[in-house]
């Protein structure tokens, strides 16, 4: 079994820890006085603190400290969360990434720069909150008992070293509280032959003289609260006395504010002794069983359960077909069985693999707010339909496309807040963000209220680009399909956001090969929406398998609608012009047979199948319709790349390879062979 690198799994701990804390921090600049934000944050900058000296990741622990203690003060209720504040944890939480992920491409100058931009910030208190407590130890002895303190009563879950805890790290964080004693309990460990090296079973009486609250205790064990006892209470006062004992003079060197009883004649035993709070197993295991359990998977071996699962679903279409083909009735119900667990487990294997959406929107918060203060321009950012789910592999694969939908929004569409003001909008602007099922497929819409598309400046720009003739009729739509075109920008200078014309069509390219499409719409003056219609998934699809001539091929099943006969009745009213009237609508078809050069004799009863491309629908027709198939989609080698009608392709239960059909790109193709067609009758 291969062994997990703990550095490794404090990276992806710390990366979790990170996104949390840049959700944090962009809601604390829209909230800054939200108690529970705040107190999030410097959780989670604790959290990595902590973690990062414990895996030796000394840099990130020692940048983190400043921050941390910036956060504490605003807990504290010292200085306010601060715009100021906000943008300057959010460059320190890039940076504390960068110390985690990569710390040789960085320079300690640029963290440097970061915690005096913190000072500049926070008005140099910092500095002097580090003071304090140095400053409270070089206090005369006898001025310790003056203070008012607490007795806190500590017992871990035996297995808490085996979680990466260190109990005498949370005594040092007490000890810096303030003055105090520790007792070690030893009641619960067993004689050195039954002793378990790596179970904690010492419980410890701490008693803390310091004017901290009942809150700075608790927060020193925030993380470790499910995993032991915890008794805080309240000295009397001054006049509290610590319990007579002899002590070992403490060391100040020693890594942890530890004391050592020493064995002394039998003595009436202090009250802090008479009624320890020992850890219990079974509480401890109760306590587990309420948290819902995850389990952290790589995701390499999901990738490799969804192939052997493919490779499954291959081989029972082989055996459904061997079935079929026999008469053994047993053989049959056995084959059914196999079909509908291998569905079963196809199903489950998908739903792994499904990530909602809302992990990948999360992501452009931080987007928004960077362009929105470089720009100048005040914008509200949107999400509907974070729990829409969708494959991971598309979702990682949807992020590029978002990224330049959203900065084209926000550089093109939103405008400036004294051009809004003139147009009676509000100065703030707005993009939404949404999700949400249609059918099997996902739609992604980015929408602003900016100023829309100008179409006469899309349309100049192409001329000047040489990319139409001028003069040459088109349509709004066909005008703004040219901003998808490689290198078309309508961008006046070229800035570090717009200019080079490669945003648009990377968008393109990357849904294509999605087997997804993109749909345009925009209103002047009022804003414009980009839709992204994409597949659930890449990994295994229903596909409807038909023959052309002597060629099997597959149609996804979610591009289809419904399948209608061509009768010669229908082939008499289209007189050529391949339209076909389905229940009083008039729909283009497209013979297969003509666009693939198919070969063999034509079918008596030709099928069309009405497949269906955003508000489009289209028929194609085919000599026959073999049945559903569940499709293991495989890529297509690099030398059928220039082959756009086909998405890829699948193996057959007999063995054999059937290509899966492209609709929208054959429906391109289609139309443009049809187009061609009337110019060269016209000529």
């Amino acid at each position: 079994m291969m062994e997990l690198d703990p550095t490794e799994i404090f990276r992806q701990e710390a990366a979790e820890l990170l996104d949390s804390l840049e959700t944090v921090l962009l809601d604390l600049g829209q909230t800054p006085q939200d108690r529970d934000l705040i107190d999030a944050a410097f959780r989670a900058l604790h959290t990595i603190k902590g973690s990062g000296a414990m895996f030796g990741f000394d840099r990130v622990a020692a940048f983190t400290h400043d921050f941390e203690t910036a956060f504490d003060l605003i807990r504290k209720g010292k200085i306010d969360a601060s715009g100021d504040i906000v943008t300057v944890s959010l460059a320190a939480k890039d940076y504390i990434r960068t110390l985690i992920d990569d710390p040789d491409s960085t320079d300690p100058i640029i963290g440097e720069a970061i915690v005096e931009e913190l000072q500049r910030a926070i008005g140099g208190l910092g500095a002097s909150a580090e003071v304090a407590p140095a400053a409270s130890e070089d206090l005369d002895a006898p001025a310790a008992p003056a203070l008012a303190g607490w007795r806190v009563e500590i017992g871990f879950d035996p297995t808490i070293p085996c979680n990466g805890t260190n109990p005498l790290v949370l005594l040092d964080d007490l000890r810096a509280l303030g003055p105090c004693t520790v007792i070690a309990d030893l009641d619960a460990v067993p004689e050195l032959s039954g002793l378990d090296p790596e179970a904690c079973l010492i419980g410890w009486t701490v008693t803390l003289h310091g004017a901290c609250t009942k809150e700075d205790v608790e927060d020193v064990f925030m993380f470790v609260r499910d995993e032991m006892k915890l008794t805080i209470t309240a000295l009397d006062g001054p006049s509290a006395q610590t319990p007579a004992q002899e002590w070992a003079p403490l060391d100040m060197s020693m890594p942890a504010a530890v004391m050592v009883v020493k064995s002394l004649p039998a003595v009436e035993a202090p009250p802090a002794a008479v009624e320890r709070p020992v850890p219990e197993k079974a509480e401890f295991a109760r306590r587990s069983e309420d948290k819902g359990s995850t389990v952290r998977v790589q995701a390499e071996r999901l990738d490799e359960l969804m192939d052997r699962v493919g490779e499954l679903v291959i081989a029972q279409a082989r055996l459904s077909q061997l079935a079929h083909s026999g008469t053994d009735l047993a053989i049959k119900a056995i084959a059914e069985d196999i079909e509908r667990l291998a569905s079963g487990l196809r199903d489950s294997t998908m739903g792994v693999r499904m990530v909602p959406m809302g992990s990948l929107f999360g992501r452009f918060r931080r987007l928004v707010h960077d362009l929105s203060r470089d720009l100048g321009k005040p914008v509200d950012f949107v999400t509907v339909g974070e729990d829409t789910e969708l494959d991971k592999t598309m979702i990682e694969r949807l992020a590029d496309p978002l990224v330049h939908l959203i900065r084209n929004a926000i550089d093109h569409g939103i405008e400036p807040a004294q051009q809004r003001g003139q147009t009676s909008k509000s100065p703030t602007g707005r993009i939404e963000l949404a999700a949400r099922y249609v059918g099997a497929q996902v739609l992604v819409t980015v929408q602003d209220d900016g100023a829309g598309l100008d179409t006469a400046r899309i349309r100049a720009k192409a001329e000047e680009q040489g990319l139409i003739v001028p003069g040459t009729p088109l349509s709004e739509h066909d005008i703004h399909q040219l901003l998808f075109h490689p290198g078309f920008s309508t961008a006046k200078t070229i800035s570090a956001l717009s200019g080079r014309g490669v945003g648009m069509d990377v968008v393109k390219r990357t849904i294509e090969a999605m087997r997804g499409t993109i749909e345009l719409t925009t209103i002047p003056g009022h804003g414009s929406s980009v839709t992204l219609r994409l597949p659930l998934t890449l990994a295994i699809i229903e596909g409807l398998l038909i023959r052309v001539g002597e060629g099997r091929y597959i149609i996804p099943l979610s591009a289809v609608e419904e399948c209608v006969e061509l009768t010669a009745a229908d082939e008499a009213r289209a007189r050529g012009r391949s339209f076909l009237t389905v229940r009083g609508d008039l729909v283009p078809f497209l013979r297969l047979r003509d666009l693939f050069d198919a070969e063999g004799e034509v079918a008596p009863y030709q099928k069309v199948i009405i497949t269906t491309m955003g508000d489009t629908r289209v028929g194609l027709v085919v000599d026959q319709i073999i049945g559903s198939h569940q499709t293991v989609i495989k890529s297509l080698s690099k030398l059928h790349s220039d082959v756009t009608m086909f998405s890829g392709a699948t193996i057959l239960g007999d063995g054999s390879a059937a290509l899966i059909l492209d609709v929208a790109q054959l429906v391109t193709l289609g139309q443009s062979r049809v187009d061609n067609d009337r110019t060269s009758e016209a000529a």
